[in-house]
């Protein structure tokens, strides 16, 4: 057998690691398939061409398997003795065996052994089959231990792999929590590909020396690997490599537990930065110390200490003389009329529940047993200083977070066209709000993100005007719904180099699973306020400041293009990182419905922000948080340390299969045209200058290359389809058609787009049945017109026309009235947005105006300044248009006019508008 590159062969989407889950499933069913060909053809020259086909497939699985306990290299010396010597009927029967493993994943339950070949054993994978098909999936089996790999990287031979494998084999027992079979790799390459490729590893064994260089010409590494060669690391020593690999290898999954075996001087090991490692072994250490070690610390991240409080707590036998008659079920387990509750929920749902905050269980408002100990490890997972459990949705953290920094008169930067939740939660603030206008995407009626050149250009206003020091907090959107995501770590680094103590609030609501994916995981708000705390306490980073600033020194710093025309770094003896991040987990993560988080990564907490904090947590949290949230948000955090890796890559691949056939399917073209990165981010902010993520000839390799430099770039899960071409507005299509016809539910929709979200949940049968249901659709839209009449057809057009071509202008914000604006002479744009809500609720101080019958345009012509008295919500696209003391613009009410919505918040079409009279507006009220 000859050793190929991978590079060679048609699967170079190894490159882009994202679909190797998939490549690697169906080359072996393709495998299993030709195999079960050629043992039944009797046609010589397809016999040839079938063995070639299956040397390839062998060839190519045996690299990727290269990264996986199961098959293991022993099992595929036995594929190849099987193929060399012909024996093909054998050969099929041991793939069948193997191919049924993989499926039922029996191989996590017990050692199963390719080389016995006897009904019993193909018996027993059958069951296995047949088990997980009855459970739905093997981890639904909670009496099964949990299975995990070890990763060991040491340049071992084949033999010494082999009694590595059974050591570790050996030290199982039947009472361990855990069961764990071993991948071994023998270069520092190969150990980050192993990290990439399987998400079974949880644990890390760096032993003795290794050399660099993989035996395989992998290109998935070219990201991560870049400033690096074989030539600079030759010069190192065996500490300083380990030390190197363990760094990278928590950088692409931080989760895994690592651990050092070293054969040089222990002690001046350990007084090395090897933060990464959670223990070193000097290389005499038995096996049996390193086993429960490694099980210790797999445990670690698996505890559930709230629900594990919570299931014992509904053991216990209790007297109820409290509030809440459902606890413990007495309410409907005695009920005559309510018992359904019980036939569809369990008894486990009630015995659960209660008000009671000891007896083993614990108080949100203020924790110190299980719930406290559950929120560190929330912490601890998602790359936060503090984290906090929210059980009334990601409205209320947004609220809690602001109510928490900000004071009344504070001068917040907030993107206008985020959450209600923010704006609202700027009327309860006092907050002075300053509006930031995102790009628009006029052609979709969608709005992308904020560019950093008017965030800044708006923070140097208030630099030129003196109130810089009011300015207190940034609020963006990352990523928005549609999926567009944020450059944070450069909108941090500029910002504080204008504003060193700015605050960062970053609404992660729909981001919760991007901690849990290396490509994703960069662009996140906690591990970016690391990796820059990080960056600014190095000796390199005062280096590069001190040669930047004594550049920009040179420039005039009074010409806005100093500012705005370049990279600015902040002071690392000045700059304070002070980043927040909310995160709907029920969304995005494994939670009950709405189970959110706080993530708090701000230096100055202690300090500044505890005692209010716990205020604005106080005042927006219930005395009765929901204990069934509360657990599943523990449950939720833990199987994101344990298996987010693989559930979000598999989430990536779900989505990467659906917009390739979106991209390449002659009928689904005709209709529906899956926008790309060039549609929803402009070319300016495209440093990459990548178009799409994929190309049919090289496949994803370009999504990393992106990620890695632009301004903006588009979560691949999140497929927005422009369907304009079908002649149905959005809301449309989603009720009558996607949900009435064939039952698949969508939130996001525009005029002429429908937003198609992955999860984790998401399989590739569902990924198939919505192809399925688009394939009819476009049919069912090629049979309307064939059988429409001349004009009919003349209808169609002008509705495709309408979607496609005659798409209002999105509005930016216009401006506060005079009456709300701090300093009505000034040059800054910030209104009291709390003062003009108030205002509005006396009814002499507003009355409606009507647009349909040209009345408020009259008034308009006539001078006057129309200032709406509440906020003006259309769905879609879902955005205020208007807020309380924001002028009436003409583009806004143009936008209005020409929308073809039947919902708009704040709008009464019967009334009109809600405006301030014009008495009202010359000496408001104080809010």
């Amino acid at each position: 057998m000859q050793e190929t590159s991978y590079s060679e062969t048609p699967y170079t989407a190894l490159g882009f690691y994202h679909k190797i889950s998939q490549l690697r499933a169906d080359t072996w069913n393709a495998l299993k398939r030709d195999l079960g060909i050629l043992v039944r053809l009797n046609d010589e020259s397809r016999a040839k061409n079938l063995i070639k086909a299956i040397d390839v497939k062998l060839t190519r699985l045996e690299i990727v398997e290269d990264y996986h306990a199961f098959p293991s290299k022993e099992d595929f010396r036995h594929l190849w003795t099987l193929f060399d010597r012909e024996e093909y009927v054998l050969l099929e029967k041991v793939v069948k065996r193997l191919v049924r493993a993989l499926i039922s994943e029996s191989y996590r339950r017990r050692h199963v052994d390719l080389s016995e070949t006897d009904a019993d054993a193909e018996d027993l994978e059958t069951l296995d089959a047949l088990a997980q098909l009855r459970r739905g999936h093997p981890a639904s089996n909670s009496s099964a231990q949990p299975y995990f790999e070890l990763l060991i990287v040491d340049n071992l031979s084949a033999q010494e792999e082999e009694v590595v494998r059974e050591a570790f084999r050996n030290m199982r027992r039947p009472e361990d929590k855990f069961v764990y079979d071993v991948v071994t790799v023998r270069s520092f390459e190969d150990a980050l590909i192993a990290v990439l490729v399987n998400p079974n590893i949880q644990a890390c064994l760096i032993r003795y020396e290794f050399p660099y260089k993989s035996k395989y010409n992998l290109s998935a590494l070219r990201n991560y690997l870049e400033g690096l060669s074989e030539k600079d690391l030759e010069h190192q020593t065996e500490a300083e490599r380990s030390i190197l690999l363990s760094s990278m290898i928590h950088e692409l999954r931080p989760e895994i537990d690592q651990f050092l075996v070293t054969s040089g001087d222990v002690e001046a090991t350990a007084s090395r930065d090897i933060r990464y490692f959670n223990r070193i072994f000097y290389r005499e250490t038995d096996y049996i110390e390193q086993h429960h070690t490694i099980l210790r610390a797999i445990d670690s991240r698996y505890r559930t200490p709230f629900f594990d409080a919570l299931r014992e707590y509904s053991k216990k036998p209790t007297g109820v003389f409290h509030a809440m008659p459902i606890s413990r079920g007495k309410s409907v387990t005695r009920s005559h009329w309510a018992g359904q509750m019980i036939d569809f929920y369990g008894i486990n749902i009630f015995l659960a529940e209660t008000s009671a905050t000891s007896g083993g269980l614990d108080s949100l408002l203020q924790p110190y047993g299980p719930i406290k100990k559950a929120q560190e490890y929330a912490a601890r997972a998602f790359g936060a200083r503090q984290s906090f459990f929210v059980t009334n949705g990601t409205s209320t953290a947004n609220k809690i977070v602001v109510q928490a920094l900000v004071k009344p008169r504070d001068i917040v930067l907030v993107d206008r066209d985020c959450h209600k939740s923010h704006h609202y939660g700027m009327v309860l603030a006092g907050a002075h709000v300053s509006y930031l206008d995102s790009y628009p995407l006029n052609d979709y009626s969608m709005y992308g993100a904020v560019p950093l050149h008017e965030i800044k250009k708006t923070l140097l206003r208030y630099k030129r005007s003196g109130q810089l020091d009011k300015v207190k907090m940034l609020l963006l959107t990352n990523c928005t719904f549609d999926g567009v995501v944020y450059n944070v770590r450069r909108v941090m680094e500029e910002c504080l180099a204008i504003k060193p103590d700015l605050v960062f609030l970053w609404d992660e609501a729909w981001f919760a699973f991007a901690g849990f994916n290396p490509t994703y995981r960069p662009r996140t708000a906690m591990h970016t306020a690391r990796s820059l705390r990080d960056r600014y306490r190095s000796e390199s980073y005062r280096e590069e400041y001190a040669t930047w600033k004594a550049e920009f020194d040179r420039l005039d710093p009074d010409d806005d293009a100093t500012w705005l025309d370049r990279r600015l770094l902040p002071d690392p003896d000045e700059v304070r990182i002070r980043t927040y991040a909310t995160h709907s987990t029920h969304k995005t993560l494994t939670s009950l419905r709405q189970g959110s988080m706080i993530h708090v990564w701000d230096q100055d907490f202690r300090q500044k922000v505890e005692a209010p904090f716990h205020e604005a947590y106080m005042t927006h949290t219930s005395t009765s948080p929901n204990y069934q949230i509360v657990a599943s948000l523990d449950v939720g955090r833990m199987q994101a340390e344990m298996e987010g890796f693989e559930l979000v890559h598999a989430q990536v691949e779900a989505a990467l299969s659906l917009r390739e056939q979106l991209y390449t399917h002659p009928l689904l073209q005709k209709y529906f045209r899956v926008l790309k990165n060039s549609d929803m981010v402009p070319a300016a902010y495209r440093e990459s200058g990548v178009e799409s993520y994929y190309d049919p000839v090289t496949g994803w390799n370009q999504m990393e290359e992106a990620w890695a430099r632009d301004e903006f770039v588009v979560d691949p899960t999140r497929v927005t389809i422009a369907i304009g071409a079908t002649g149905v507005d959005g809301d449309a299509f989603k009720n009558e058609f996607l949900m009435n016809k064939y039952g698949i539910q969508i939130n996001k929709t525009s005029r002429n787009t429908v937003l198609f979200m992955t999860n984790i949940g998401t399989t590739r049968g569902s990924i198939a049945y919505l192809l399925d249901v688009l394939i009819k659709l476009a049919k069912e839209f090629d049979s309307r017109w064939e059988d429409s009449s001349r004009p009919e057809r003349k209808i169609i057009d002008n509705r495709v026309r309408s979607l496609t071509q005659e798409l209002p202008p999105l509005p930016d914000f216009s401006r506060f009235h005079d009456a709300f604006r701090p300093d009505p002479a000034g040059d800054t744009p910030e209104g009291d947005i709390r003062q003009a809500y108030f205002l509005s609720y006396d009814d002499e101080n507003t009355e409606y105006l009507r647009f349909d019958n040209g009345e408020l345009q009259a008034q308009m012509r006539g001078g006057r300044d129309v200032v709406s008295a509440s906020f003006v919500i259309p769905y879609p696209p879902g955005f205020p248009v208007l807020v309380p003391g924001q002028v009436v613009s003409e583009a806004i009410l143009a936008f209005l006019q020409a929308l073809d919505v039947t919902e708009i918040h704040g709008y009464r079409p019967e009334l009109g508008l809600l405006v301030f009279t014009e008495a009202a507006l010359v000496a408001p009220a104080e809010g």
